[in-house]
């Protein structure tokens, strides 16, 4: 189960587009964007940082992995550790069945 968000989805999202906007702006050279920015909205700038880089990773903007690519290592990984308690399961039950006699 993942922990409560403490900012919702819209402010994350117009305060992740306030940056990326006011990168592209001419002028801006992009210092204390995220700073600036987050204290206007209340949010933590290292909070909003962390944003921006996936937003900027997810666009393939910046080199990483992608949130979707993420999720499904998750979602494989916990695929492979049921696979793994099954076949566990399989071999003390085929130990079992070996060792009882006919």
């Amino acid at each position: 189960m993942a922990a409560p968000r403490k900012y919702p989805d819209e402010l994350r999202e117009r305060a992740v587009r306030l940056v990326l906007d006011a990168k592209t702006e001419p002028g801006n050279g992009g210092k204390n964007l995220c700073k600036r920015i987050g204290e206007q909205l209340g949010i933590n700038p290292e909070t909003l940082r962390g944003w921006v880089k996936q937003a900027e990773i997810d666009a393939g903007t910046a080199p990483g992995t992608t949130t979707d690519q993420a999720a499904r290592v998750a979602e494989l990984e916990r695929e492979v550790r049921e696979l793994r308690r099954a076949n566990a399961i399989l071999k003390s039950a085929s130990a079992f069945f070996a060792s009882v006699p006919r």
